[in-house]
């Protein structure tokens, strides 16, 4: 869901302080997961009650979405009649400009070579980005020891960091105008937080590793999503947005899965870390090859 409504140098703060809801509910939902996976109510071990638990709140709020969110400025009740005509007039401004430019049709943005670019990107990202969350607190119960209500607590800690980091990199890019390497940097950090901490031992200082891949995997969120729409507008941009995302999933499917399918042959996660992290790498590095600047609106 990208704010169009925002300005192009005002979309990665707007973004990121959308985006921290990934953290937050990880925040609140760690040591109550922790808490649940050592009990059992109606004959339900603790993992099948947080599944149900869990699914709720997604679907009630999948119906809300349908009657809460507003399409256009013009249909909100919470904008006067001047804030609705200058953001309307901002947004089609930017759209003109883009289509001076180059006007894309939707399978124009979804054969781009940039926007390629950024699902192969994302693809990788997201693979390390998963199979780091997913894999994170087994990984770190085996190296410590702790119990599942601990490590559900100190969980908050890495997602806390992970959160100001991504507010940082979303007003910073904002500020500067720059969002190459504000993507890029962050994933080298996820990179080095997973290469380096999945070979420690020492539980405590794995878990200073395990902040710093926090931190890396979901900083870049911060300009993300402001990208495609720096140069793709209206039915274009949806599009191209779902093809990045689908992308994504892909990554995010195959990120876990290739955790697990290591760890059982191997019996270590070394190896399967260690693809995650030369994941996040290769995703760094490609962010650095986009295009340094694309024509906006001003």
């Amino acid at each position: 869901m990208i704010p169009r409504w925002f300005s192009p140098e005002e979309r990665p703060k707007a973004i990121a302080i959308m985006l921290t809801s990934l953290q937050i509910s990880a925040i609140i939902g760690s040591p109550v997961a922790g808490w649940m996976l050592g009990i059992t109510i109606f004959g339900m071990n603790g993992w099948q009650i947080l599944f149900i638990l869990e699914a709720i709140p997604a679907v009630l709020f999948g119906i809300m979405v349908l009657y809460l969110l507003a399409d256009w400025p013009k249909d909100v009740t919470w904008l006067d009649d001047e804030e609705k005509r200058e953001l309307m007039e901002r947004y089609e401004m930017e759209t003109m400009a883009k289509k001076a430019v180059k006007q894309y049709t939707v399978w124009q943005a979804l054969a781009d070579g940039e926007v390629l670019k950024l699902c192969f990107i994302y693809f990788l990202w997201i693979t390390g980005f998963w199979g780091f969350n997913y894999w994170m607190p087994t990984v770190l119960k085996e190296v410590s020891g702790w119990s599942n209500m601990e490590i559900g607590v100190l969980i908050v800690i890495p997602m806390l960091l992970s959160l100001i980091a991504m507010v940082y990199t979303g007003s910073s890019s904002a500020r500067t105008g720059e969002k190459r390497w504000h993507g890029a940097v962050p994933m080298f950090i996820g990179a080095a937080g997973m290469g380096v901490g999945v070979c420690i031992t020492n539980p405590h200082v794995n878990f200073v590793f395990v902040c710093l891949a926090a931190i890396g995997v979901f900083a870049a969120f911060g300009v993300w999503w402001s990208y495609p729409t720096t140069f793709l507008s209206g039915a274009a941009a949806a599009g191209a947005v779902g093809l990045i995302n689908s992308c994504g999933n892909i990554g995010g499917y195959i990120g876990p899965y290739i955790t697990g399918f290591v760890k059982d042959i191997t019996g270590s996660f070394h190896g399967a870390y260690l693809y995650l992290a030369c994941s996040l790498a290769a995703a760094g590095l490609m962010m650095l090859t986009l295009k340094k600047k694309i024509p906006v609106s001003h």
